[in-house]
């Protein structure tokens, strides 16, 4: 290679089509395997990343109810959020699990 010749650096494209909100909050998932506890990582209008204790399978339905706090929300009362959508990522992170779930469906409740 001609060294007076340089080589661009390539960035990754970021594919995320929304804007992803830290909030970490308890919420129940229910997966194939039952109803298990989870911490919200952060959540956006198409997904939500979680954490939990055992591993869920990509490609695996899950559901959850999300009750958003008023201040986060900048609403008078909570936010309630029934969603439900397939796991699209599943990685470790020293001795947790880290799900990342596309949202396909959600309605909002009391």
């Amino acid at each position: 290679m001609d060294p007076g010749v340089t080589t661009p650096v390539v960035s990754p494209v970021e594919l995320r089509a929304a804007v992803r909100f830290p909030l970490c909050i308890p919420i129940m998932v229910s997966t194939p395997e039952g109803r298990v506890d989870a911490m919200t990582v952060n959540i956006s209008a198409n997904g939500i990343l979680f954490e939990l204790a055992q591993p869920v399978d990509v490609g695996s339905s899950v559901s959850f109810t999300i009750q958003m706090p008023a201040e986060a929300m900048g609403t008078p009362s909570d936010v309630v959020a029934n969603c439900s959508g397939r796991v699209v990522r599943c990685s470790s992170v020293k001795s947790r699990w880290q799900v990342a779930a596309m949202i396909d469906k959600y309605y909002f409740g009391h």
